[in-house]
């Protein structure tokens, strides 16, 4: 299907307002591109372990919103300039030059999709969009059906393979497991699904805590306190989440996340390790290893297994 998108040059001041009037004119999809610094509860929230480079604020900003190409575009450029126009009394606007551009299959949500295939993390464990079909199951396989929508977590990523093998090598039967930033709550399935007794994810972003509770659920998995659950909140900042959850109760706690995360979290996740509880941490990038590792020796860890993929580094650590 093919859209014409149309490029409104504005200032960063009048971006809600000029989102706002496209919305009312019936314009359903825009993208939005400033240069405004992230704030920390930004960064707290983009599961990336290098911060993409800002170009300088300097006021100015871009909304772009597409146009089936068989609708009447002229008709509505004419309510957008009369909308402009009214904004204009209240707000300065900058340029509002539009530029004009055809582009193809607008779907931004979905088109991630076709890139997401079944895959096997092992000889056992296969992870299965759930929109697609698995032609060669083996009868001993463990299968686990993902739709991780905008949440972070589809399984494929050297990261979250990691710590999906460091998991299995770990994993007891009875075992109480806590899964500190679930995403799209993949780990604490297939630790459930490896015969964890107790699975508690917790994460910052409501959404996600949304997701990994419909992907338990098309993995038949019950969602229940004391047998699998999800939560959301800040395990490190906020000291009454961890009360909540239970000191010391813990026998696993994975953490596929990011460096600079992981660091502050290794200091507080030990209140909630049983005595010889295994922490295994993921997500980081090879440059920030000896960081993490500094930081899980400073906080009564012994690490046991260092594993890499690619770029990535995993620490398989035990409480003293």
């Amino acid at each position: 299907m093919k859209w014409t998108k149309f490029s409104l040059e504005t200032t960063t001041e009048a971006v809600d307002l000029v989102s706002s009037m496209l919305h009312d004119i019936g314009i359903e999809g825009i993208e939005i591109h400033d240069k405004v610094p992230l704030s920390e509860d930004d960064k707290k929230q983009m599961f990336v372990d290098i911060l993409p480079i800002q170009e300088e604020d300097d006021g100015t900003a871009e909304v772009s919103f597409y146009i089936d190409t068989e609708e009447d575009s002229d008709k509505v450029l004419v309510k957008v300039r009369e909308g402009l126009n009214e904004l204009s009394q209240f707000v300065s606007l900058g340029s509002c030059e539009i530029t004009v551009s055809e582009t193809q299959d607008l779907d931004w949500v979905n088109n991630w999709k076709q890139y997401f295939k079944p895959f096997r993390v092992d000889d056992t464990i296969v992870i299965k969009p759930t929109w697609e079909t698995l032609e060669d199951q083996k009868e001993n396989d463990l299968v686990i059906e993902i739709d991780p929508g905008t949440a972070f977590g589809t399984g494929s990523h050297e990261t979250t393979k990691l710590c999906i093998l460091g998991l299995k090598k770990v994993m007891k039967q009875d075992a109480v497991l806590l899964d500190a930033g679930t995403g799209s709550g993949i780990l604490a399935i297939i630790a459930k699904k490896l015969g964890a007794k107790e699975v508690l994810g917790i994460d910052i972003d409501p959404h996600a805590t949304e997701v990994a509770i419909e992907n338990s659920k098309i993995n038949h998995l019950m969602i229940k306190e004391g047998d699998l659950s999800f939560i959301t909140g800040n395990i490190i900042e906020d000291g009454g989440i961890r009360e909540r959850i239970g000191k010391e109760k813990y026998d696993i706690v994975v953490a596929n996340i990011l460096a600079d995360v992981i660091i502050p979290l290794s200091d507080v996740i030990g209140e909630n390790l049983k005595p010889g509880g295994i922490f295994i941490s993921s997500g980081i990038i090879n440059t920030k290893e000896d960081a993490v590792k500094e930081a899980l020796l400073k906080n009564d860890f012994i690490i046991e297994e260092t594993n890499h993929m690619g770029d990535w580094v995993s620490f398989v650590a035990k409480k003293k």
